[in-house]
C-alpha cells in the first residue's frame, strides 16, 4: 500500500461483518455473565443449572466429534477415536485433572493411529 492509498471501508467489509455477526454478540453475553455472576453465590441453583447445561453441551460436542467427525478425523477408525477419548479421560483423571495432559495423550493416540492406518 502506498502513502496515497487508504484502507477502504469496502475492503474492511468482510472483517466488520465477522466482528458484528460473531464476536460482539458472544462478548455481550460473556460480559453479562460476568456482571451477573459476581452477585450470585457459587452454590446457588442457577450456577448448578448452568454447570449442568454447559457440561451437557460439551459432552454433546465431544460425542459428535467422536461419532460423526468431519475432515481428517473422519479417516481415523471409530474404535481408535473411542480409545483415544477413553485414554484422554483416564490420563486426565490420573493426573489430578490436568486437562493439557489428557488432551495431549488423546492427540498422541490419534496422531499415532494416523501414521499406522
Amino acid at each position: 500500500m502506498t502513502s496515497g492509498e487508504a484502507l477502504s471501508l469496502p475492503g474492511l467489509g468482510p472483517y466488520l461483518s465477522i466482528l458484528v455477526a460473531a464476536a460482539l454478540p458472544t462478548h455481550v453475553w460473556r460480559w453479562m455473565g460476568v456482571l451477573l455472576a459476581e452477585r450470585l453465590p457459587n452454590d446457588s441453583e442457577v450456577f448448578i443449572w448452568i454447570k449442568a447445561v454447559t457440561t451437557a453441551l460439551v459432552a454433546g460436542l465431544v460425542s459428535q466429534l467422536i461419532l460423526f467427525p468431519h475432515g481428517a478425523l473422519a479417516d481415523v477408525p471409530i474404535p481408535v477415536r473411542i480409545v483415544a477419548a477413553g485414554v484422554g479421560v483416564g490420563v486426565y483423571l490420573a493426573t489430578k485433572r490436568t486437562l493439557a495432559l489428557g488432551i495431549l495423550s488423546a492427540e498422541a493416540i490419534l496422531i499415532g493411529a494416523w501414521f499406522v492406518v
